[in-house]
């Protein structure tokens, strides 16, 4: 199939290291306004990752890897001890941000043990400046691999069916979910995409729809208690999502409506496909182990600032659940794929 070149919404950068800087896209102003926040202190980037100014699982975890790499770089320490010490707080504050995404964790150990290898202050800051922006590229190279993989499940004229926001803007650039689609589209290949809304952030709507457009990408906006009737009519021929943490028995933590995805795409014979980095999959611990976020209550009794729900109403906002690894198809990795995930295939893969 003919190469098909890209639009330059594909060179942006949700999040990067710039003159010992993070700087990085502000989400909370899309889709209305795309404009960029340059960070300095570890404080300001586990307040950017808190409220959404950076959200996706791998995005916050390279942004909290900058974070703590924000905090070598500026401190004003002299002795390596100390520095350390320093660091440690610094590490702490960011891994308070979010529980459920593991790439958060990931990120933040990986920078700890470069600045704890290099023995110095000057090595350190050093050191993490180069990590940090290793990093970054990582990223974007790890999703292409991913998509060109999860690419060839996608067939010529398939709408794909997605949750939330797994794109460029849930990672550093290019996407899990939508590198799978834009490694398609690349190929030569027509897809649709039915992107939900992802209440109560709103991802889908304002995110993904943003992105998507952005491309050119065909795409159709829906509420999120379409989705049942949307597969039932066939109108739906592969479900594609992200992955916060997948853990080493098989369960895939992703953005709240995932679960009822996968029982749905079952139930109608769709296959269901998690797309997600090595960095995403969780091999020390099992699903029982794992704390789902529990988010305010105004993220769901208000849009945009305006209150939808009479005051005194009790509120749930779980921000994440967990899907079962007998309702996925396969998982899509930049390692290949994993089917019929279990604890040994996901051990043969991963480890």
């Amino acid at each position: 199939m003919p190469h098909i070149a890209l639009p330059d919404f594909f060179t942006l950068r949700t999040v990067s290291w710039a003159n010992d800087s993070v700087r990085m896209i502000d989400q909370t102003a899309l889709p209305g306004r795309l404009s960029y926040l340059n960070l300095t202190r570890p404080e300001e980037v586990a307040r950017a990752i808190r409220t959404m100014v950076v959200r996706g699982a791998p995005a916050i975890g390279v942004a909290a890897a900058m974070g703590l790499a924000l905090a070598v770089t500026h401190s004003k320490q002299n002795d390596f001890r100390s520095l350390l010490k320093e660091i440690d707080s610094s590490a702490a504050l960011l891994r308070s941000t979010r529980p459920t995404a593991v790439n958060l964790f990931w990120g933040i150990d990986r920078i700890l043990k470069v600045a704890r290898a290099s023995g110095s202050v000057a090595k350190a800051k050093e050191a993490v400046r180069a990590e940090a922006k290793r990093m970054e590229e990582e990223d974007v190279a790890v999703n292409k691999r991913l998509g060109r993989a999860g690419a060839a499940l996608i067939s010529d004229g398939d709408t794909v069916l997605t949750q939330c926001n797994a794109g460029a803007l849930a990672t550093v650039g290019y996407g899990t979910a939508l590198g799978v689609i834009r490694a398609a589209v690349e190929q030569g290949k027509l897809v649709k995409v039915l992107v939900p809304e992802t209440r109560p952030a709103l991802q889908g709507s304002r995110l993904t729809a943003f992105e998507l457009v952005s491309d050119g990408i065909d795409c159709t906006l829906i509420s999120d208690t379409a989705v049942g009737h949307m597969i039932s009519l066939g109108r739906v021929d592969k479900v594609v999502v992200g992955a916060d943490r997948i853990t080493r028995d098989g369960y895939v933590f992703n953005k709240i409506g995932t679960y009822q995805e996968a029982v749905l795409a079952q139930r109608h014979g769709v296959p269901f496909y998690p797309a997600a980095p090595r960095s995403t999959f969780d091999l020390t611990r099992t699903h029982d182990q794992i704390t789902i976020e529990e988010r305010g209550a105004d993220e769901v009794v208000k849009v945009r600032g305006r209150r939808i729900a009479p005051k005194g109403v009790r509120v749930a906002n779980p921000a994440f659940d967990m899907t079962p690894p007998e309702l996925v198809t396969a998982i899509i990795t930049d390692r290949g794929l994993i089917a019929a995930p279990s604890e040994e295939s996901i051990s043969q893969v991963m480890s």
